[in-house]
């Protein structure tokens, strides 16, 4: 005789490992806005972890002399071009540019990652400030304007002074990632956890991705006051 009452305590599909992570070092990492302060620093960083890395520039000029000031085997290519050359697009570009670019983008960021990092900040004589996006943030603004994208959000706090200093060994931060699916942020995740010393923690859904833009103006005031690059560190995980 079958028993076909509901089993108590019996999972339907075991629990994941959340620090089991996919490999990622087959893919290309592109970074829109790689001719700036972080996106020259996240491109050497992954290009020194072994990552293939394709930085744009609306200049294809501009963004090959950085590449080639870079080395590591880093190209450099229109916006256009990276996008289309690459698996994971991190959008590192001035917020005034944002929506412009992306939505110029949409055919080429087709099916793939795209990561914003951008923070929508203000600066006055109090110093900066969190801007209100009609969106709710950058990273919402993005999965509007790329409906046909896999976006995520990432890489907000990190200091492009130590990004670009080769004698740094140990980054010692946490990157927080947030995305609607699981899938996505884990190769985020792995991304993150490319560059030294750095731990990409799962930080909720696009929803929440006001706060973590915002808190750049916090850490930005922390810098100015103990001339430090400040980041962040998640406890007990």
């Amino acid at each position: 005789m079958t028993d076909n009452r509901p089993q108590t305590g019996v999972s339907a599909s075991p629990t994941r490992d959340p620090f089991d992570l996919p490999d990622i070092s087959g893919l290309t990492v592109g970074v829109l806005g790689g001719t700036g302060e972080q996106g020259r620093g996240l491109a050497f960083r992954w290009a020194r972890s072994g990552l293939k890395v394709v930085i744009g520039s609306r200049d294809a000029a501009r963004a090959r002399g950085a590449a080639l000031d870079l080395g590591l085997g880093i190209e450099g290519e229109t916006n256009a071009g990276c996008a289309l050359a690459s698996d994971i697009v991190v959008v590192a570009v001035p917020w005034q540019g944002h929506g412009e670019l992306l939505e110029s983008l949409r055919d080429e960021l087709f099916g793939r990652i795209v990561v914003d990092c951008v923070n929508p900040l203000g600066f006055d004589k109090q110093g900066a400030f969190a801007l209100v996006v009609p969106d709710g943030s950058a990273a919402q603004q993005a999965e509007r304007l790329l409906p046909d994208s896999l976006v995520t959000a990432a890489f907000h706090h990190l200091s492009a002074v130590l990004l670009l200093d080769p004698s740094i060994t140990d980054l010692d931060i946490d990157v927080f990632v947030l995305g609607q699916d699981r899938v996505t942020t884990d190769k985020v995740q792995s991304l993150a956890n490319r560059l030294p010393g750095v731990r990409g923690i799962y930080g909720g859904r696009l929803r929440n991705a006001h706060q973590i833009e915002a808190l750049t103006a916090n850490l930005i005031s922390v810098n100015r006051r103990y001339r430090v690059h400040a980041g962040v560190r998640v406890t007990d995980v």
